[in-house]
């Protein structure tokens, strides 16, 4: 059973093993560079304030040179940089890696046994279906787990330089967030093993239960994009209770679009994200409060007057009136709390969907 698993999977697997290699060798060839100008920079040995300028020159360079600076024989044509574009690449495609799985491995998975009448002659062998759908599930699921978390480790130690230099207050257009944004956190740490497991389990069950192909692929794809936007949205704020905090208004701070005349209090927020005293938080709502730490929807009546000024002016009379900014927060100690909570509710959901095939396919007899 596991040679007759090797294949009919061998096709996908030498496609995962090959776009491995080539994302290896596109990493390995473009660290050096990246490598060399971290060490330049000063931040490895910075511990004062200028450690954040410091990063955030790294940050603007590595944007702006090439990784084969100085090479006779540099690739890249004129004005173009390959940082950004292997950066945020990289990210996507571990973004995406779950539900490329779900819909090409796990989708045609029992689908297409069904779909071509295959399944007749397999499940009437001297081969149960369970030991079947055992062997097929496990095999296939682990080659995906494995193959997601090899990309996410290669891309973590590429950008290790980057992450260090964000960590101290660097920033960049191009280089971005913290290891809460969304795209980095369902990218990195063991969220990508959860993804894996729940994308392909997730594409078995609705091939079983579609019993076509496509329209199975295109169910995990609605399906998938939809946790992956709930569990960033709602979920994933609230698997642990977040802890609170007041800041003053300051000149960080975003104030929101107001109209002349209008009274309510548009709505702002740090400009930077960042929680005094905890650096890396992840702030996951934030308002208005009074003195008494009592909500506030309204502008005070000594501010409204000063509706039409600039915005600092408001800022400076809201201040003056003692509101101040109520911050809900995750702090950056929490992180492999929440990933290890986030990637348990995905290996449960994903233990479920298996459950359910082996269910169905032990009921199905035609």
């Amino acid at each position: 059973m596991i040679w007759l698993t090797w294949r009919q999977f061998r096709a996908q697997a030498v496609t995962a093993a090959v776009a491995l290699a080539l994302f290896a060798v596109l990493l390995v060839s473009t660290r050096p560079r990246m490598a060399s100008l971290y060490a330049a920079s000063g931040i490895a040995g910075c511990h004062t304030s200028s450690c954040a300028g410091l990063a955030s020159g790294f940050l603007n360079q590595l944007a702006s040179t090439t990784p084969f600076s100085g090479h006779a024989l540099d690739p890249l044509p004129d004005g173009f940089n390959l940082y950004p574009f292997v950066y945020t690449g990289s990210i996507l495609l571990i973004l995406l890696a779950p539900a490329i799985v779900g819909i090409f491995w796990g989708a045609p998975l029992i689908a297409r046994e069904l779909e071509n009448g295959t399944g007749r002659l397999t499940w009437n062998q001297s081969i149960t279906r369970t030991r079947w759908l055992t062997v097929k599930l496990t095999l296939i699921a682990a080659a995906a787990m494995a193959v997601t978390e090899a990309f996410s480790q290669l891309q973590s130690w590429w950008a290790t330089p980057i992450g260090r230099a964000m960590g101290v207050g660097g920033s960049a257009s191009v280089f971005t967030g913290n290891r809460f944004s969304p795209l980095a956190f369902v990218t990195h740490g063991i969220a990508p093993l959860g993804y894996a497991a729940f994308g392909f389990t997730l594409g078995a069950a609705a091939g079983l239960l579609i019993r076509r192909t496509v329209p199975a692929m295109a169910v995990t794809l609605a399906v998938f994009a939809a946790v992956q936007l709930a569990m960033p949205l709602w979920v994933r704020p609230n698997l642990i209770p977040p802890q609170h905090t007041t800041v003053a208004i300051g000149r960080d701070v975003t104030f929101g679009d107001y109209g002349v005349g209008n009274s309510a209090l548009p709505a702002f927020s740090l400009t930077t994200g960042s929680v005094p005293g905890q650096p890396g938080a992840w702030v996951t709502g934030s308002g208005a409060v009074d003195r008494a730490g009592q909500p506030v929807r309204v502008l005070p009546a000594a501010c409204a007057q000063q509706a039409n000024q600039a915005g600092a002016d408001i800022l400076d009379c809201l201040d003056g009136q003692g509101i101040r900014i109520a911050l809900s927060y995750q702090p950056a100690s929490r992180y492999w709390a929440v990933q290890a909570a986030e990637t348990g509710i995905l290996l449960v959901l994903a233990a479920g969907l298996t459950g359910l095939c082996f269910w169905r396919l032990g009921r199905r007899r035609t």
